[in-house]
């Protein structure tokens, strides 16, 4: 597979599609839908984790790597989804979580149990001064250690205190991981998708942090590079589709963890560009999207990974992120319009794309209307943290309602029946009332389908050369809400224009551009076919792209 010309499509699966009425969506259910991605036309599926679980973070608390939850089928069901996927064409990209395991993983029981050999499997430390080893606070709030009374030590947890962080400075702990790795690669697994990766590599020294969260700490390590070339040499998966997730990362680093001859990684997701509408960095304070500060991020991120050898991942939507075309588009008068904008901004962009389910067809938030429809742990401990800092019960439940995870984790609007034909029994959290307007069925009947636009986009990466492996150019505008970029490689040149506003927007673009596209023929629009003239008048939300003709003949 060559990951440059392909698009990934991302499966929820306690969402996606529930085979036997338990409310929750399970293995046999994506097996039964293969024949919708297959249409869609995308080459591979990431599945979030389904192994043994406790549940503690929606399974990314790992018991037990070499297995299959109950709850969500059975080895068995998971080698017929491989082998129907193959049959396809479709590669399946795993989620491995290596940062942490669960404390109800077997390495952590024994290391509870007095088991040297596995407590430094992990990180136990003793109090210091009388108080946490640290001051670090958790990523789900709170601090970062937990003490163990029967050992008289603390153990740290970067995330839930029920994902306990592992110790990659140890070696025998580094090749369970890579037996892991070649469990999952005897079975047919094409891909695979590193969670928070580049957090596993912890100081030797442990100190307080007085100037923020302790993350600067352990972000980005000083061998998360050598762990990555050793375990895919070790692993054997050189040549299999590998991403990394990275969190408060730097361009530097991703493009150490994604150049081809550092034999790491084949890209890598950042989330730079998913905080432009954070209050002073704040994930759980609420502010206006900036667009200007996007469109910066963007045309960084893309021409610094060019410029030196990187590779991109990119999103708008995961299980992690509330649904993007309500956060930062119009999803009621032009959701239809701001799901193909979106789309067509990263699917035209350099870099892998990838879709969330439910994106192609235009899902949106979930608008949730009190505090018990929540499931999420990180939603419902800030809920009760932004009580503790004086926010009412309205306040916390509007910035919950705007910022969960959840919204990305409400299951899938196959049709208008009822729980959305999602399931026959209970659905595990709620559905989304606006269901029987915003389904696959619907979307894919209709004339102005996104679903359709996703294909075509998709079909555009496999076959223009110019779109998977082309460079970036980002054609400056004094308009934050107007982003324009170009790519191009040898004799062809596309243009994308995008309005993220809610009006009518003029724009004159310099003679040169208008010269170049004059002729031009529409690659792709969210609207229909327009000519390119100067000015050129964008339509709300509009998003169109123009490909020089004669080079494109």
């Amino acid at each position: 597979m060559n990951f440059k010309n392909m698009t990934v499509y991302q499966i929820y699966p306690r969402s996606f599609y529930d085979s036997n009425g338990d409310g929750i969506g399970d293995l046999k259910g994506i097996e039964q839908k293969l024949d919708y991605i297959k249409e869609l036309g995308v080459d591979m599926i990431w599945i979030t984790p389904f192994f043994k679980s406790h549940q503690y973070d929606n399974g990314y608390d790992v018991d037990d790597y070499c297995s299959v939850d109950p709850r969500f089928g059975s080895m068995e069901d998971f080698d017929n989804l491989i082998k129907k996927a193959d049959s396809y064409g479709i590669g399946i990209m795993l989620d491995m979580v290596f940062n942490h395991s669960s404390i109800h993983h077997e390495w952590f029981q024994k290391a509870l149990a007095g088991d040297k050999k596995y407590q430094d499997y992990y990180f136990f430390k003793s109090a210091k001064n009388n108080n946490l080893p640290t001051n670090w606070i958790s990523k789900f709030g709170g601090p970062t250690w937990e003490y163990v009374e029967s050992l008289d030590k603390y153990y740290l947890h970067l995330f839930h205190k029920g994902q306990a962080d592992l110790n990659w400075e140890n070696e025998e702990l580094r090749d369970e991981l890579v037996n892991v790795l070649k469990f999952w690669k005897n079975k047919g697994v094409k891909g695979f998708r590193f969670d928070v990766v580049n957090l596993i590599s912890k100081p030797k020294i442990f100190e307080d942090d007085f100037q923020g969260d302790g993350r600067r700490f352990y972000t980005d390590g000083p061998k998360v590079n050598e762990y990555l070339q050793e375990i895919v040499y070790k692993a054997g998966i050189e040549n299999m589709i590998t991403v990394g997730e990275m969190s408060s990362t730097s361009i530097a680093n991703c493009i150490e963890y994604t150049k081809p001859e550092n034999k790491e990684l084949n890209m890598a997701f950042n989330f730079h560009h998913l905080k432009v509408d954070y209050k002073d960095g704040e994930k759980w304070e609420l502010a206006p999207v900036n667009y200007k500060s996007l469109k910066e991020i963007f045309s960084t991120w893309q021409v610094e990974m060019q410029n030196r050898g990187g590779w991109s991942a990119w999103f708008w939507n995961n299980h992690d992120q509330p649904r993007a075309v309500s956060r930062f588009t119009n999803d009621k008068e032009y959701r239809v319009q701001s799901a193909k904008l979106l789309a067509n901004i990263i699917h035209l962009f350099r870099g892998t794309p990838y879709i969330f389910q439910g994106e192609e067809f235009g899902m949106t938030n979930g608008y949730f209307e009190s505090i018990e429809e929540f499931r999420d742990y990180e939603s419902i401990n800030y809920y009760n943290i932004l009580l503790e800092k004086g926010k009412s019960k309205e306040e916390a439940l509007n910035i919950l309602s705007r910022r969960s995870r959840d919204n990305g984790r409400i299951p899938i609007h196959w049709d208008d029946t009822e729980n959305s034909g999602f399931t026959r029994g209970t659905p595990w959290i709620k559905i989304n009332e606006n269901y029987l307007e915003i389904n696959a069925k619907k979307d894919r009947e209709s004339s102005n389908s996104i679903f359709k636009h996703y294909q075509k986009l998709i079909s555009l990466r496999r076959n223009l050369k110019l779109i998977s492996h082309g460079n970036y150019r980002e054609i400056n505008t004094d308009i934050d809400k107007l982003f324009i970029f170009e790519r191009y490689l040898d004799n062809e040149e596309l243009i994308c224009i995008n309005n993220f506003s809610n009006e009518e927007l003029i724009y004159e673009f310099n003679n040169n551009i208008f010269e170049k596209y004059k002729n031009s023929k529409i690659l792709i629009s969210n609207y229909g076919d327009k000519t390119f003239t100067n000015p050129l008048v964008l339509k709300p939300y509009e998003s169109i792209a123009y490909i020089n003709s004669e080079k494109e003949d």
